[in-house]
C-alpha cells in the first residue's frame, strides 16, 4: 500500500471518496469551499491518497488526506477511507506517512467527532492509537454536531 500526491486526474475519484463519507461529514459534493481545499491541497502538494492496487492517477482511492504543514503547527484538515477498506490499515498507512513530514518541535492537530457522536468513537479511537490526545472543543459542525480537536506533540 504506497501513499502517493494526488493529481488533478484523481479529482473525480476523491469526490466519489467524498460522497460515501458525507452521512459522517455533512455535505461535501455542493459545497464549493470543499472543491477549493481540495484544488488547492492538489497544488500545493498536500493531498495524499491511497490508490487501489497502487495504481496510477485515476484509479479508485482507498482513502484520502489533506494536510496543512505550517511549522510548527501541522493540521489533518480531511481523512476519509473509502467502505470497503476500512479496517485495512488505509487511514493509519496515511497518517502516519504526514506525521514522518513533521519536523519537531511541532503539534499535530485534528479535529474530529466530539465524544457524544456515536459514529465518531472510531475516529476517536483511531486517533488516540496514533498519539493525539482530546484536548479542547471545536465549534460545531454546520449540522449542530460536537466537533473536538486531538493534538499530537513532538518535542
Amino acid at each position: 500500500m504506497r501513499v502517493d500526491l494526488a493529481r488533478y486526474e484523481d479529482i473525480a475519484n476523491w469526490l466519489n471518496l467524498a460522497s460515501e463519507v458525507e452521512p459522517l461529514f455533512g455535505p461535501l459534493l455542493t459545497d464549493p469551499r470543499f472543491h477549493r481545499a481540495l484544488r488547492n491541497h492538489i497544488e500545493r502538494g498536500t493531498a495524499f491518497c491511497v490508490r487501489e492496487d497502487d495504481g496510477p492517477p485515476r484509479t479508485p482511492l482507498m482513502g484520502g488526506l489533506l494536510f496543512s504543514p505550517k511549522p510548527p503547527q501541522y493540521e489533518i484538515g480531511w481523512l476519509a477511507v473509502a467502505q470497503k477498506w476500512r479496517r485495512h490499515g488505509v487511514g493509519r498507512v496515511l497518517v502516519e506517512h504526514v506525521l514522518g513530514l513533521i519536523q519537531p518541535p511541532a503539534e499535530m492537530v485534528v479535529t474530529t467527532f466530539g465524544n457524544g457522536i456515536e459514529a465518531g468513537q472510531a475516529a476517536r479511537r483511531f486517533y488516540e492509537q496514533l498519539g493525539f490526545e482530546p484536548a479542547e472543543l471545536a465549534p460545531s459542525s454546520p449540522e449542530g454536531e460536537s466537533r473536538q480537536i486531538y493534538r499530537h506533540v513532538f518535542r
